[in-house]
């Protein structure tokens, strides 16, 4: 049975990561240090002997006991309101921690995958982004301690693959959603369902005119899969280029609880939000074979009865 690590393993996507993993028949080891993850996320598979738990910060030391085949980090803040509020440890995460793991994947000779992002794009000047497309970020704007951490990510994790020969693929992932997601996650879909469930006015930023494309989650975890398990070393985008504004999903959640009294209202933009979001998968399409298949509908229909309960 093949062990993989995944760090980040509490929070959204470490935790579907986990399921996709235990389903594939490996043994995984899960990590976290629950700054922004939850442990309900995982209790499902405490009881399996598949699993195992460390609760560790990877910015300070990582040691796992035995044998590794693969590591996946996916610890960080992910969030504009977590990594506004902690962007020491979010800065930290993505070197210090990187560089941890990078250390580890060399000491076990084991393949590692980072997760990176569509914010290393910033505020693109190039429609749809490509992952030759060098950027527009903002590295001393609020928004930089997040994306200035995942190109950090990106640079060392080259850096090891080059100079020390390591096994390393790079995921830039857009836009997610789907079930555990946190409800005060900042993010369009939890704040939108939220609102709307709760009968409070929907905030969107701006005119609402910015763009966004949203794949669910069960697909981005599969284009994951697929990347690692590939020999592909430069990144790759894992997204849905189906494009929407940020008004339409709005509208479209508020459809979603008829009996909402909530009305959507505009707020001011915030500082280096990027205008517009939309991947090409092209290389995903050649390379991996992979591209979504769960349309919004049905990703929506899964998403609104999660929020439903959890706010119920």
């Amino acid at each position: 049975m093949k062990r993989v690590l995944i760090t980040g393993a509490a929070g959204f996507l470490g935790s579907h990561l986990c399921d996709k993993f235990i389903k594939e028949g490996y043994h995984v080891i899960g990590m976290d240090n629950l700054l922004t993850g939850s442990l309900s996320n995982i209790e499902h598979l405490f009881p399996l002997k598949q699993f195992e738990y460390y609760h560790c910060d990877v910015s300070k030391f990582v040691h796992v006991p035995g044998e590794l085949d693969y590591i996946l980090h996916f610890a960080s803040p992910a969030s504009p309101i977590d990594y506004l509020k902690m962007p020491i440890q979010t800065l930290k995460v993505g070197s210090l921690g990187t560089h941890n793991l990078l250390g580890l994947a060399k000491a076990k000779s084991a393949r590692i995958l980072v997760a990176s992002t569509s914010e290393v794009y910033g505020d693109p000047l190039v429609h749809p982004q490509t992952e030759e497309y060098w950027g527009n970020v903002n590295p001393i704007g609020p928004r930089g301690v997040y994306d200035e951490a995942k190109r950090f990510q990106e640079a060392i994790t080259m850096a090891y693959h080059t100079f020390h020969g390591l096994e390393t693929r790079i995921v830039r992932i857009f836009n997610t959603y789907g079930p555990r997601m946190r409800v005060n996650d900042g993010r369009a879909l939890p704040a939108f369902f939220s609102q709307a469930i709760r009968n409070e006015d929907i905030t969107v930023f701006g005119d609402g005119s910015q763009t966004r494309s949203f794949c669910y989650v069960s697909d981005l975890v599969e284009g994951i899969y697929r990347l690692l398990l590939s020999d592909y070393h430069l990144p790759v985008n894992i997204g849905n280029p189906v494009e929407i504004t940020i008004k339409e999903i709005a509208e479209e959640v508020l459809r979603y609880v008829p009996g909402s009294t909530s009305k959507i209202i505009h707020v001011d933009l915030p500082k280096d939000d990027p205008k517009k979001r939309r991947p090409d998968i092209t290389k995903a399409k050649e390379l991996l074979n992979w591209e979504p298949n769960i349309d919004r509908q049905a990703g929506l229909d899964v998403t609104f009865e999660y929020f439903k309960e959890v706010l119920s």
